[in-house]
């Protein structure tokens, strides 16, 4: 079924009335009245809403402000921990500076020790030759002995042979 201009002119001019007495489209003034109440109430609650917002942007901005302090606490921290690391690893290499000394002091030490050793070992080989010579010339007395005592001893055999 389709509507007709007349219908639909119709329909307009007895719209509002049919809505009056419905009270949905003109109300009554009681009702007006609470429609208003409400209206401020909730402009009223809008309101302090927005202030309760302003105030959560307000919090979180403070704490945005609290964790870029505890950033930069932490940074700062960071920073000293690595200046104290820098800082012992320097006195570490200052010790092992002082360690390579200590070797090299030891290594003259020990190239001194190697000097007397050569020294002592060179002294060995004088007392060895000095040996050697005195057992060659313990030899050559020896045999003289015995050659003296086998003339001696010929000597006196001969002399009690020709008595």
């Amino acid at each position: 079924m389709t509507l007709t201009q007349e219908d639909i002119d119709f329909i307009k001019a007895n719209m509002a009335d049919w809505l009056a007495e419905q009270s949905l489209g003109k109300p009554p003034a009681v009702y007006e009245i609470e429609l208003r109440e409400r209206m401020v109430r909730v402009e009223e609650e809008l309101r302090h809403q927005r202030e309760l917002i302003r105030e959560g942007f307000v919090r979180m901005d403070e704490r945005f402000a609290q964790v870029d302090k505890r950033f930069e606490l932490a940074e700062q921290r960071h920073q000293e921990l690595r200046r104290d690391m820098l800082d012992r690893f320097e006195q570490v290499d200052k010790r092992f500076e002082q360690v390579d000394k200590r070797f090299e002091q030891v290594d003259k030490r020990f190239e001194q020790m190697e000097k007397r050793f050569e020294q002592v070992d060179k002294r060995f080989e004088q007392v060895d030759k000095r040996f050697d010579e005195m057992i060659r010339r313990h030899d050559r007395h020896f045999l003289w002995l015995i050659g003296f005592i086998t003339i001696v001893g010929s000597l006196i055999v001969s002399a009690v042979k020709l008595w």
